[in-house]
């Protein structure tokens, strides 16, 4: 391949696939749980997505590379199936301005309970969930990149907004 063609495909890839990095991150640690493993699941990720650019046929970048971050991070997981990482809060703690010390305990207990609750939903609930909700992919797109029916996302989705909210009550009540 001539260095041309190959600043093209540079380039072409950079263009498309960069500005996914965020939801790619997000995706990743929502599935990892981890701040390292979402980077190295992200890193593995986008040196597959490269690697295979020439597979890509156009269509939604962010789908595409978030099937690839998907199945990185599936990978990954099946690999340390017996190391159950902890959700990290610190990594996940929004630094905001909060007008008084008493409505920042309580967003800060809100968001930790809000968190605890995704963090407990089963892999399949939670990575549904974060698609839909965090990077608001339509059910189509969850199931281009979960590769499953429309249906079965539907479901799954369904599912996971009742444990939360189940779980959300839950921690409401102690």
């Amino acid at each position: 391949m001539n260095t041309d063609t190959e600043r093209n495909n540079v380039s072409r890839f950079e263009s498309i696939m960069i500005p996914h990095l965020d939801a790619a991150y997000n995706l990743a640690r929502w599935l990892t749980r981890h701040a390292d493993e979402a980077d190295e699941a992200v890193q593995e990720a986008y040196l597959r997505a490269f690697r295979y650019f020439d597979s890509f046929s156009g269509g939604d970048g962010r789908v595409w590379l978030l099937a690839i971050v998907r199945n990185c991070c599936l990978s990954s997981y099946r690999r340390q199936k017996d190391n159950e990482v902890l959700f990290d809060e610190q990594s996940h703690s929004e630094k905001s301005c909060q007008s008084t010390p008493e409505s920042a305990v309580l967003k800060q207990a809100a968001s930790h309970a809000l968190r605890g609750c995704i963090d407990a939903l089963p892999r399949e609930y939670r990575e549904t969930l974060i698609m839909r909700e965090l990077e608001e992919f339509s059910y189509k797109q969850i199931a281009d990149v979960t590769a499953l029916p429309i249906g079965t996302v539907m479901s799954r989705l369904s599912r996971a907004r009742k444990r939360l909210q189940e779980c959300l009550a839950a921690k409401g009540e102690r």
